[in-house]
């Protein structure tokens, strides 16, 4: 429910009704500008009767948001959310943002080369899992801490931000030193009590994979689950969902983007990597990403796939990303986000 105030309200206007509905149990979200004092009300309104609010003195009108995600919904918030992070990269406004770096950290020599070209081709985000989620039991599950440790340090080299997967609430103030992003994997997205505490536990970026079988409402309640808890960062990745299909790894939905777009404000970014599983369609997918209007990508890239810990099919040789990047730079050069 979004309570718009009158131009002539006053701050004790204001005070007034939304001391009536905290101590009604409802949350408040201020969304005031400087020329325009409104407010959402946060919780379940649906006994609320907006006749009875709009009787307050200042108010000037009460609507219902349709939709069960509030804070994420367009409805609520007309703008669009945009995220700077400390290197200066800025998702969500005019600019296409490119996240590159291995499926799995494997040594600092190997991410130090990766970084280096990935930096060099355009990339200002550094991805790399120190904690792997893997199908098998047997497969690498990664390095832990010094995986992080090794992302920041050679992530620091380059004026790149680092982006890697947590696993449980219990990492996050282990993340909290090493990475600029935190991301939630698909296997994640509805994991509540991981979403509700890095919500609650950090003011960072949480970027936000679609589960591979959920709907957009329900990855836009997911959102909601961060943010209702505090954390209003969010960044939306659509990285392909399962379907019948059994020649791409997931099939991508790339309408995801205008349904995000329309739905929301929140940036949205496309994972090509996972979604097709095959190197020979990432650099068209990537393409098409920036064309639909996506905020971003995040790419698998390695020096050897065939010899990589984790996802060599789907990772790009460097000279492969370096040549991808000067197209989507050419392709900007027509849209309105541009590679930077």
């Amino acid at each position: 429910m979004i309570v718009t105030m009158q131009q002539n309200a006053t701050k004790q206007n204001f005070e007034k009704i939304t001391t009536y509905l905290m101590n009604k149990g409802y949350g408040i979200k201020d969304s005031s500008s400087e020329n325009l004092m409104v407010f959402g009300v946060i919780g379940d309104t649906k006994s609320l009767n907006p006749n009875d609010l709009e009787a307050f003195e200042g108010v000037k009108n009460v609507t219902r948001v349709s939709t069960p995600y509030k804070l994420a919904s367009r409805s609520f918030k007309k703008t669009d959310t945009i995220i700077t992070l400390a290197n200066g990269t800025v998702i969500g406004a005019d600019q296409f943002v490119v996240m590159a770096g291995p499926c799995s950290v494997e040594s600092y020599e190997n991410t130090l080369e990766i970084a280096k070209s990935a930096s060099k081709s355009g990339a200002t985000i550094l991805r790399g899992g120190a904690y792997k989620p893997r199908t098998s039991p047997y497969a690498f599950q990664g390095m832990g801490i010094d995986g992080l440790k090794i992302l920041r340090e050679v992530a620091d080299k380059f004026n790149m931000a680092v982006v890697s997967e947590i696993m449980s609430e219990d990492l996050i103030e282990a993340f909290e030193p090493y990475v600029d992003i935190y991301q939630i994997g698909t296997r994640n997205m509805q994991n509540y009590n991981l979403l509700k505490q890095l919500g609650a536990r950090t003011q960072k970026p949480i970027l936000l994979k679609r589960g591979m079988s959920a709907t957009i409402e329900e990855w836009l309640m997911s959102a909601e689950y961060i943010m209702a808890s505090g954390n209003e960062n969010v960044i939306l990745c659509e990285r392909g969902i399962r379907t019948f299909e059994k020649y791409t790894r997931n099939t991508l939905d790339i309408s995801a983007v205008l349904a995000i777009k329309e739905l929301s404000h929140l940036p949205i970014v496309i994972d090509p990597s996972h979604a097709a599983g095959k190197y020979s369609m990432i650099e068209r997918l990537s393409m098409a990403s920036q064309a639909v209007g996506a905020d971003g990508i995040i790419v698998e890239i390695h020096p050897d796939p065939e010899h990589a810990l984790s996802d060599g099919a789907q990772s790009l040789k460097l000279e492969k990303f370096d040549s991808m990047m000067g197209k989507l730079k050419e392709l900007s050069s027509v849209l309105d986000k541009k590679v930077k």
